[in-house]
């Protein structure tokens, strides 16, 4: 079946403008109408996705608001938006919140201001931007992160179960003070990562402590910090479970500053398989989470929601799987 895509090769012309061209938009040059329209019949192209029913007060652009551009996992994540995008003839603006509430707020603002068609979300938590999306009606979909006090589509993984698969194969390589290093108190990633890296140690057996668990933002200078004060402590953890990639970052500086390797020393579990996990030695277990697969995911939820395909609300729940290699050795 002809694309959209296929369709601007054949014409000579960019996706956005077979998109306009196809939508009878007065700004395309009558001549490249023409084309686009006879390339489309060349090829028996039958537009009837979103670019096609897009209504006339919105742009054919979408906005991404992630918590943090620099995080691999939010990068592949952005890429699987782009590409369903792209595809269907629509624009991405991708907007970095950092995971401030009051940075969001302005993004979704500005995102509302310009009449995009929908909007996909790594939520802060913040209820009014929630409200303010709500009563704009506003097509939304959440991914990674359920958005707060709205029932909305998300696009979610089962955290609190790979955590605790991760967390018992710690275990069962025979570390007995495994400790955890999540995000912020309210954040639901880093607390169902908590929830099943304590599920795992229920169902290992495994002593759990307090004085093992610590918090910090999802950032690489927080996390060192918190796992130099964990790792000097009397008692210290045997091995540990990080929030994610950026935050493994931060520990694996406190070990080096500590003298201290991954798996000779203490054992390593990070969520992410980012791309260098591999170059370490040795190299990093991760939990890998589909990430590309939930922007694309979020993507055609979106799309089906703005064109009217599909009105009923879902939340898709993928898995994620645990990748080991040597930092989680004993």
């Amino acid at each position: 079946m002809a694309t959209i895509s296929d369709v601007a090769t054949r014409a000579g012309v960019s996706t956005a403008t077979v998109s306009r061209a196809l939508n009878g938009k007065a700004t395309v040059d009558p001549e490249l109408a023409a084309r686009v329209l006879a390339a489309a019949e060349e090829l028996g192209y039958r537009p009837n996705g979103p670019a096609r029913n897009l209504r006339k007060q919105e742009t054919a652009v979408l906005a991404l608001i992630i918590s943090d551009v620099e995080n691999p996992f939010f990068t592949a994540i952005a890429r699987g938006v782009e590409d369903v995008a792209h595809e269907a003839g629509y624009s991405l603006v991708l907007c970095n919140s950092d995971d401030t509430p009051e940075k969001e707020r302005e993004y979704v603002d500005v995102a509302l201001q310009e009449r995009v068609a929908g909007v996909l979300l790594s939520p802060t938590g913040n209820e009014d931007t929630a409200t303010l999306l709500a009563r704009h009606s506003t097509p939304v979909v959440a991914v990674d992160r359920p958005l707060p006090e709205r029932a909305s589509d998300a696009v979610l993984v089962d955290n609190r179960l790979a955590a605790k698969h991760a967390t018992l194969h710690l275990a069962g390589q025979g570390y007995g003070r495994i400790g955890c290093l999540t995000g912020p108190s309210g954040v639901p990633t880093a607390d169902d990562r908590l929830t099943g890296y304590r599920d795992g140690l229920r169902a290992a057996k495994v002593a759990a402590s307090s004085s093992l668990v610590r918090r910090s933002r999802f950032k690489a200078e927080g996390a060192q910090q918190a796992a130099h004060a964990l790792l000097t402590q009397d008692d210290p953890p045997d091995a540990l479970l990080v929030g994610n990639s950026t935050m493994a970052v931060g520990v694996l500086e406190a070990l080096a500053a500590l003298h201290l390797k991954p798996g000779r020393d203490v054992g390593l579990v990070a969520f992410d398989d980012a791309p260098w996990t591999t170059l370490l030695d040795p190299p990093l277990s991760v939990v890998a989470q589909p990430a590309y697969d939930i922007g694309a995911l979020a993507a055609r939820l979106l799309l089906e929601r703005i064109t009217g395909e599909r009105t009923d609300t879902s939340t898709t729940t993928l898995s994620a799987h645990l990748v080991v290699r040597g930092s989680s050795s004993c």
